[in-house]
């Protein structure tokens, strides 16, 4: 599967061309110029339709076998083109993900991402790869997600999105009426800017760090849900933890030894806990009303691994 390790194409952000040993000939090298010009944008796409980076990256390297063998003349739009390409390949991956989550050992979360700051000054594309937002996601059909992640956050027309998933345009704009209602009624009742979540961190490191159990009830909201994700690797509630008290009492269980420190995660303030020097934790959190309403526990050390270094994302 896509979780184990970085790709042999390359990966999102870095500066290197993944298609490079494979860049021969002039029509090659403008396939692969314009897979360059586009990767950043189609490793967002398919992240937030999968809400794993490994899995994306698997897809761009499906996307690139395809790309290269098509005839560039009769590409109208390389930009569309590649969308397209990348979006079934999702499309056929999410499909298998959905399977393997059911046999997934406790609740699965996201793979949680450091991104560059400039992703936090375009508020809609931070909150579409919040953790929140993206475990929102993950409650719509495969084509549901398609279609709201293409047409709400990309921006694409409904002829371009209908191409992609193999619909009609009508119906593409039906599935788009449907998806945008589910993700209206379960996401955050609004978007939060990065100061107040920092703020509101700050206050949560500080009140875990010195076990004040008081402020922690006090940051909490009543029907607060604490998701911690261990896959069977690492140490995790197999359950959601729900309830101010209990998921106070868990918390307050956290060594005073641990270091929690600030780290830009999915566009979104967040605390990255280490022990010993590695990152054992990426702690995300939804905010509603002002409270802390959800909180988003990545232990499995699979998941951390783009956690060293920056990913660049782009709409």
């Amino acid at each position: 599967m896509g979780e184990h390790g970085e790709r042999a194409t390359g990966r999102a952000g870095d500066d290197a061309d993944p298609a490079e040993p494979l860049a021969r000939g002039g029509r090659t090298d403008v396939a692969t110029e314009a897979f360059v010009a586009h990767r950043n944008l189609l490793f967002t796409i398919a992240y937030e339709m999968l809400g794993s980076a490994a899995d994306a990256e698997d897809v761009l390297q499906e996307t690139w076998l395809r790309w290269v063998g098509v005839d560039m003349d009769a590409v109208r739009e390389q930009r569309a083109y590649l969308v397209r390409i990348t979006t079934r390949q999702a499309l056929g991956r999410l499909r298998t993900l959905r399977r393997r989550k059911e046999n997934y050992v406790g609740p699965w979360l996201p793979e949680p991402l450091l991104t560059a700051p400039d992703v936090a000054e375009d508020v809609e594309l931070a909150d579409s790869v919040s953790m929140a937002m993206l475990l929102v996601l993950e409650t719509l059909g495969p084509t549901e997600r398609a279609v709201f992640v293409l047409r709400e956050v990309f921006g694409l027309e409904y002829d371009e999105i209908a191409e992609a998933v193999d619909k009609s345009p009508a119906a593409v704009r039906q599935i788009a009426h449907r998806a945008r209602a589910h993700v209206a009624a379960r996401r955050p009742r609004e978007v939060v800017s990065a100061a107040e979540t920092r703020g509101v961190l700050q206050a949560f490191r500080r009140a875990v760090e010195t076990g004040d159990l008081q402020r922690l009830l006090d940051l909490l909201a009543p029907d607060v849900v604490l998701l911690s994700d261990g896959g069977g690797v690492a140490r995790a509630a197999l359950a959601p933890v729900t309830g101010v008290d209990t998921v106070a009492r868990v918390l307050g269980r956290i060594a005073a030894t641990a270091s929690l420190r600030p780290a830009q995660v999915n566009g979104y303030p967040a605390l990255v806990l280490r022990l010993d020097g590695k990152i054992d934790t990426v702690v995300a959190v939804r905010i509603d009303d002002g409270l802390i309403s959800g909180l988003y526990a990545v232990r499995n050390p699979e998941k951390l691994s783009r956690m060293e270094r920056e990913i660049i994302l782009r709409r």
